[in-house]
C-alpha cells in the first residue's frame, strides 16, 4: 500500500538552501515563493534590488526564509558575489534555479554583435559560471539539484527571436553535459522548459502576438506561473530523485514531439 505521508514528504524542501536568479518577478518570483512554502532557505536574485526585498520580504511575512541579492547573471563579479553572499549567510547551497533571463529579439540580418554578447551573456555564461561557483556547495549536498529554465521556442523555428533561443538552446545542451560531468557527484541537472506563461515577458508583447502564443498551445490557453514552479518542485525535490539529463516541458501541448 502506498503511503501518502511518505510521497508527501519526498516534496518537502526542509532545511536546503536554493539560489533563485531572475527571481523577483513571473516564473522565477513563483518558483521562490514555492520552494520557501515548502520549507527551502531561498536567495532571491535579479537585478533590481527593491524587487528583491520585496520578494524576500513577502516570503519572511509568510513564515520563510529568503535573502535579497541584488545580482545581474551577464556579470560575472555579480555571479562570484552572489555564490559567495549565499554561502556567508547560509553555508550551503542545494539547489539552484537559473531562471533570470534576457530576451532581447532582432531579426537575423540586423543582429548587433552588443545584442548577441548581452543575450548570451545571461541566457548561456550566467548559468555555467554561477553552477561553477557554488560547485564545491553543491558536491557537499545530499540533494543537490540544478535547474536551467529554458524557453519551449527552441522546438520552434525560433524566427526573430534567434538570439534569445540560440541562447536557450545552448543551456539546453549544457544541461546534458553538467549531468553527464556531476552525476558521480550525487548532482542531479535537469532542464525546465515552460510555455506561453502569464509573465511580464509574455505580456509586453502586442495584444496579437500574445494571442498568437496562445493559440500556438493544444490547450488554447495561457499557463499560470503557479503550474511551472509546481514542476520546478518535482525537479528540486526527492521526487525527482531518479531524474537527471532530462527537460522537462510545460507548455499546454505547445510542443508536441
Amino acid at each position: 500500500m502506498v503511503d501518502r505521508k511518505h510521497i508527501e514528504s519526498l516534496f518537502d524542501l526542509d532545511g536546503r538552501v536554493a539560489i533563485v536568479t531572475g527571481g523577483s518577478r513571473g516564473i522565477g518570483r513563483g518558483i521562490a515563493e514555492t520552494f520557501a512554502a515548502f520549507g527551502a532557505r531561498v536567495v532571491i536574485a535579479s537585478r533590481k534590488a527593491d524587487a528583491c526585498e520585496e520578494v524576500a520580504a513577502g516570503i519572511g511575512h509568510a513564515g520563510g526564509t529568503a535573502l535579497a541579492v541584488p545580482a545581474h547573471t551577464g556579470n560575472l563579479e555579480d555571479i562570484d558575489r552572489l555564490a559567495a553572499t549565499t554561502v556567508e549567510r547560509f553555508g550551503a547551497v542545494d539547489i539552484v534555479v537559473n531562471n533570470a533571463a534576457n530576451a532581447l529579439a532582432q531579426s537575423i540580418g540586423k543582429i548587433t554583435p552588443d545584442a548577441w554578447q548581452k543575450a548570451h551573456d545571461a541566457n548561456l555564461r550566467g548559468p555555467l559560471f554561477l553552477v561553477q561557483a557554488v560547485l564545491p556547495q553543491l558536491r557537499e549536498s545530499e540533494h543537490a539539484s540544478v535547474i536551467n529554465v529554458l524557453s519551449a521556442g527552441i522546438y520552434t523555428m525560433g524566427a526573430y527571436a534567434a538570439i534569445y533561443l540560440s541562447a536557450k538552446a545552448g543551456l539546453a545542451m549544457l544541461t546534458r553535459a553538467m549531468a553527464g560531468e556531476f552525476v558521480t557527484n550525487g548532482i542531479r541537472v535537469n532542464a525546465l522548459v515552460p510555455g506561453t506563461t502569464d509573465t511580464d515577458m509574455v505580456r509586453n508583447n502586442d495584444p496579437a502576438r500574445q494571442q498568437w502564443m496562445i493559440d500556438a498551445s493544444l490547450m488554447k490557453r495561457i499557463g499560470t506561473v503557479e503550474e511551472i514552479a509546481v514542476a520546478a518542485l518535482y525537479l528540486a525535490s526527492d521526487a525527482s530523485s531518479f531524474v537527471t539529463g532530462q527537460t522537462m516541458v510545460v507548455d499546454g501541448g505547445m510542443t508536441v514531439h
